[in-house]
């Protein structure tokens, strides 16, 4: 078997590519916007450096190719708010690219990395993909793009394509020195140095967690399952608090590190949980847990100050 993974230096790209090794030849795009070389380090790979924009590299990438992941994508939502225009490129039109490509190529199928942000404010949880989407971003609303377009493509040319809307992804090779960066590996890597850890307002905000190996396995779940159409959630269906999450960290890397408050974020939502009834329906299952998954990260950002 042959996959392509676009943005296969990015943190979750690189955790797909380890996943095939030894069981597929895998091709990786990638421009390195926001991934790194070093996450695919000693991962046997073919590399293509270039964009999903450029039709000539996408094309070289997918020739013979079986299965695409497509994680390529500007992947902040708030450099989305700066750069609406850029992100509607690489995100709405480089996922037509795509697929695209991957109709002439005749792949036989297309996954990709959609987000719960799609859903916005909404305060109802748990998220169901029959609620109405209400995207508060250019990220968001260029994710929804790209499920619309698979679901085009699907339903109009035949091509297999699945979208998973991810929740809150951690673990190993997330970058914490991004200026975007998420929760989990900022406050590890405060722990890590004995620094104060800062959340936003009181910590209360709940968030589905999921560990990046389970991401993964949903990925390859859908990829291996060509009759699996439409939107599916990847998340554990559970809420933790951002205070808790700052205390579990604090308590695994036995840090004197101390949580420090900070005024609340605008815009950011209080409360977000995933319903993953229909994917576990459709037959997948997590394997991991979110204690898991933080005393995996906690153990590789400890490896790194070592």
């Amino acid at each position: 078997m042959k996959i392509l993974v676009t943005g296969g230096a990015g943190f979750i790209g690189s955790h797909v590519v380890e996943h095939f090794q030894g069981q597929a030849e895998v091709i990786v795009l990638d421009n390195f916007r926001s991934g790194h070389r070093r996450n695919l380090a000693g991962l046997q790979h073919t590399l293509i450096e270039g964009s999903i924009l450029d039709r000539a590299k996408l094309d070289e990438a997918m020739r013979g190719v079986d299965q695409v992941y497509h994680l390529a994508a500007m992947i902040s939502v708030p450099e989305s708010m700066l750069k609406p225009r850029e992100c509607v490129d690489l995100n709405a039109t480089g996922t037509l690219h795509v697929l695209e490509a991957a109709e002439a190529a005749k792949v036989r199928k297309v996954v990709l990395a959609s987000s719960a942000a799609v859903y916005g404010d909404n305060p109802n949880v748990p998220k169901v993909e029959t609620m109405l989407p209400e995207p508060k971003s250019p990220y968001a609303v260029t994710k929804l793009d790209g499920e619309y377009y698979l679901e085009l493509f699907r339903r109009e040319r035949g091509l297999a394509t699945t979208s998973l809307r991810f929740f809150n992804v951690f673990g190993p090779r997330q970058d914490p020195k991004s200026p975007y960066a998420a929760a989990v590996p900022i406050f590890i890597e405060k722990a890590v140095r004995g620094e104060p850890i800062g959340i936003f307002g009181d910590g209360e905000q709940t968030r589905d967690f999921i560990y990046v190996k389970d991401i993964v396995g949903a990925l390859t779940f859908a990829a291996a399952n060509s009759e699996m159409g439409g939107v599916f959630n990847v998340g554990y269906g559970r809420k933790m608090t951002v205070k808790s999450l700052a205390e579990e960290v604090i308590r695994l890397t036995g840090s004197p590190s101390v949580i420090e408050h900070k005024p609340d974020r605008p815009g950011d939502i209080k409360h977000s949980m995933a319903s993953s009834d229909k994917l576990q329906q459709a037959g997948w299952q997590p394997r991991h847990s979110v204690a898991e998954g933080l005393a995996a990260t906690v153990a590789y950002f400890k490896s790194l100050k070592a």
